[in-house]
């Protein structure tokens, strides 16, 4: 007799078949779900943006853990990890000279942790780089953030340069992992500790998301009126958005292979 199988495999089999249409619909649903869930168990939904900034630095945690006990930067992308150090120096350049809060103490820990994880691939680790799959051209997502924000920017009180880099950075961030996953597709196996990174970086994403759209419905749409008019309010949102979306399919396949009892992550084609 052939063992029954698990609730979980089943419905993964059910999901992978479907076609990409029916794959999103669901996506969409069980992000809706969480965000109904979430509204109900966080009474402040501000800890959802301390908490996403948390889950980013235990992400940085695990790298780390991987350099310094494993001596290898195998399978990480030097790319994301700039793009990262880029946006989060911008960030805290507008908190410095806009808003400074307990945010910027831990944009500050995540830069200084980013940093040493950039100077570990560059030097100490170099021979264990894949800078052959490392392949992502930065310029293709940093110039047209610059020049988004160049148009797109805040209508705050601030000096004009303040509001681009402001806008910079948001749209920075949404793609930031960009060279990451490109890694990981030009390879097919990601292994744990790399795989456990992006994935902590994909719930940082989603709770960061979840923190804007809960305090939108909070205030009845007077936030967006808050952060200023025209086309801003609307790109930071869509930029929330588009940052948990790029890592949902690769998010799916990790708690897939968790629950399958698989140490090393092996991406079918074309998911990320």
């Amino acid at each position: 007799m052939r063992a029954p199988k698990r609730p979980i495999h089943t419905v993964s089999t059910w999901v992978r078949r479907q076609p990409p249409k029916v794959k999103a619909f669901l996506a969409v649903v069980t992000g809706m779900a969480a965000l109904v869930v979430l509204r109900f168990i966080v009474h402040d939904h501000d800890n959802l943006f301390v908490a996403a900034e948390a889950v980013h630095s235990i992400g940085i945690m695990v790298l780390i853990y991987k350099l310094t006990k494993e001596k290898t930067c195998a399978g990480l992308s030097l790319k994301s990890q700039e793009l990262t150090a880029m946006f989060l120096a911008v960030r805290l350049y507008c908190s410095f000279v806009m808003e400074y809060d307990i945010h910027t103490l831990l944009d500050l820990a995540t830069l200084v942790t980013t940093l040493w994880v950039i100077y570990m691939i560059r030097f100490n680790l170099k021979s264990s780089y894949m800078e052959d799959k490392d392949n992502f051209a930065i310029y293709y997502v940093v110039v047209p953030c610059a020049l988004l924000a160049l148009f797109i920017h805040p209508s705050t009180s601030h000096h004009l340069l303040n509001r681009i880099s402001w806008a910079f950075c948001v749209y920075l961030e949404a793609v930031s992992v960009l060279p990451q996953l490109r890694v990981m597709q030009n390879t097919k196996i990601v292994e744990p500790f790399t795989a456990h990174y992006v994935f902590a970086l994909g719930v940082a994403r989603f709770l960061s998301c979840a923190h804007w759209v809960l305090q939108v419905l909070d205030t009845r749409g007077h936030l967006l009126v808050a952060l200023g008019y025209g086309l801003w309010p609307s790109m930071v949102l869509i930029s929330e958005i588009v940052q948990t979306f790029i890592l949902a399919d690769f998010c799916y396949y990790f708690v897939k292979s968790v629950f399958g009892g698989q140490l090393v992550l092996r991406l079918p084609s074309g998911v990320v």
